[in-house]
Order: structure tokens, then C-alpha cells, then sequence
């Protein structure tokens, strides 16, 4: 009796056994037939991790101002722990610590204080951010881009590094603008329109290329008109002229690889602070929004 017992409780479990790993072939056989069923180009959705980690080593390339460098470029170990210094004529800036560290960076701010301070140039003491930090076109980033970039801070390793403070020789203003809310995502499918996202709320290339007037850049006159000066070790470079008058000889290939690779079709290269280390990882699909975008503008 034992013996056909347990023969008959055996053959039970192997007959489960092999139902279970039936069912297991259909699951994964329908999930197959499912994935190739997609349309073309169909993915799965971005975390927000993924796309903050896109932005950052790309288009929003804080890293140019926020991580320290030596003779061979960033130095090893310091992503976003600051102290990189920019002089200009009316101020000396530090770029800041934006690593979780408690003490010496932003590792102590809430993901809402974080979202306030770039998009609104305000941080949790109270007191605001001067130049050279955009916030007039950081202002008109996403909420999801915004949460992304966050998730990105949250991310990296603590850095304690003090940074000295910025020196201004003008007032900084009491605030940017009236306090954000929600601002919706830019249809990537729009391609003119996120060509304009990318070269304003995210790359700020308008800020750097657009001379200063009494209240900041000119975009109203002399948007993409280049001239503004930068200091640094290098000398003193000019950001060129952005639109057709400057650019209308250069095929859309040209002007692709001067943003991915700094060098001109004449072969010259960019000067810094133009942040080609990062530029070159901006995806093909954003280039081609870019240049239609520059292709826009009217010429100056």
C-alpha cells in the first residue's frame, strides 16, 4: 500500500510539474507573439531615471558648470560636486555642489525644493540664485523633465566638497517670475517646437547665443544673434551667431556635427564653454529638432 502510494503521489507531482511548465511555455510564447505583434518603433515606457540620465550627459549637460576640472578635463570621482569657478565682469561664480551629500550639497533638500530651485532660482533658505544659472528658460521645463533630472541628483554618489560663494557685483533679483506650476510636455513629435524646448528650457543654447540687453538676453531682438563674452582659461571666447545669417551656408549634416563634435566645417574647433563632452551623446532624433529649430529662426 505505501509503495503505490507513494508511486501514485509521484506521478501527481510530476503531472503538475510538467502542467506548470506548460502553462509557463504558453505565457512566454504569448508574450513573444504580443512583443512581435507591436507596431514599429514601439518601446516600452522611459523611467524617469533613464530619461534624467539622457539629459544630463546630453542637451542639459549641468556637469559643463557643476563638475570640477583639471588639465585633462572632469575630474574622476567629482560629477556635479562643484566649485568650478566663472569670472565674468560682474560677478565671480561657483558652480554649486549638487550631490546628495547632507553637509556640502543638496542632499538634505526635499525633491520639491530641488524642482523650486531650478525652476524658480529660489532655494529652501530663502535666497536666490544669480547668474550665470538660467532660470528664465529652466522655468518652462517640464514637470516630468524637471522629476527626471531629480531622479538623476538622487542618484549619484555624496561628494563633500565646500563650495566658496558667488560674488555678485549687480543685485540678483528678489525673484524670476511668479512661482511655477504645471508645465505640460513638449510632443516630441512637433518637431519644431521641441527643437525650441531643447534649445531653451533644457540646453539654454539662446542664453549663451543671444546678446544681454538691460533686462537679460534679447531674445525679442536679437534672439540667436551671438556676441556675449565668457572667461576662462582658454581667453575670452565670443558665442557665434546661431541663425541663418551665420549658419545659412552650413548643410544640415555641417551643423550636426559642429554641435556633436565642436569642429567647424572648416575644421576649426569650438572653444569652450561649449559642452561638446556631452553634446555628442544627444540622441540623432533631438539633432534633427535642433537644426530645424535653428533653421527657423529669422536671421539676425
Amino acid at each position: 500500500m505505501t509503495t503505490h502510494a507513494g508511486a501514485a503521489a509521484g506521478a501527481r507531482l510530476g503531472t503538475s510539474r510538467a502542467s506548470a511548465a506548460a502553462l509557463l511555455a504558453i505565457l512566454l510564447l504569448a508574450i513573444l507573439l504580443f512583443a512581435l505583434a507591436l507596431p514599429a518603433g514601439t518601446s516600452r515606457a522611459e523611467s524617469l531615471l533613464e530619461r534624467g540620465t539622457y539629459l544630463m550627459q546630453s542637451i542639459v549637460a549641468c556637469g559643463n558648470c557643476h563638475t570640477p576640472q583639471g588639465p585633462e578635463g572632469p575630474l574622476p570621482g567629482m560629477e556635479l560636486a562643484g566649485g568650478l569657478k566663472m569670472e565674468d565682469p560682474v560677478f565671480t561664480a561657483y558652480g554649486a555642489n549638487l550631490t546628495p551629500d547632507v553637509e556640502t550639497g543638496i542632499g538634505g533638500w526635499s525633491d520639491e525644493e530641488i524642482v523650486t530651485a531650478i525652476r524658480e532660482g529660489r532655494r529652501p533658505d530663502g535666497s536666490m540664485i544669480g547668474p550665470i544659472m538660467p532660470i528664465a528658460l529652466y522655468s518652462r521645463m517640464s514637470d516630468r523633465d524637471v522629476r527626471a533630472i531629480v531622479a538623476y541628483l538622487r542618484a549619484l554618489k555624496p561628494v563633500r566638497n565646500a563650495v566658496p560663494e558667488s560674488v555678485y557685483n549687480i543685485p540678483v533679483p528678489p525673484a524670476y517670475g511668479p512661482p511655477v506650476t504645471a508645465v505640460a510636455e513638449v510632443p516630441r513629435e512637433d518637431k519644431l517646437a521641441y527643437g525650441a524646448y531643447l534649445a531653451g528650457p533644457l540646453g539654454h543654447c539662446i542664453e549663451c547665443h543671444s546678446p544681454m540687453g538691460p533686462m537679460g538676453p534679447d531674445w525679442r531682438g536679437e534672439l540667436g544673434a551671438g556676441g556675449l563674452a565668457f572667461y576662462g582659461p582658454w581667453g575670452i571666447s565670443h558665442a557665434s551667431n546661431i541663425t541663418p545669417t551665420n549658419l545659412g551656408d552650413w548643410s544640415d549634416a555641417d551643423l550636426k556635427m559642429v554641435i556633436a563634435t565642436g569642429v567647424r566645417p572648416d575644421g576649426s574647433r569650438l572653444l569652450p564653454p561649449m559642452p561638446v563632452g556631452y553634446y555628442r551623446n544627444i540622441a540623432p532624433s533631438d539633432l534633427d529638432a535642433l537644426v530645424a529649430y535653428l533653421r527657423s529662426l529669422p536671421a539676425r
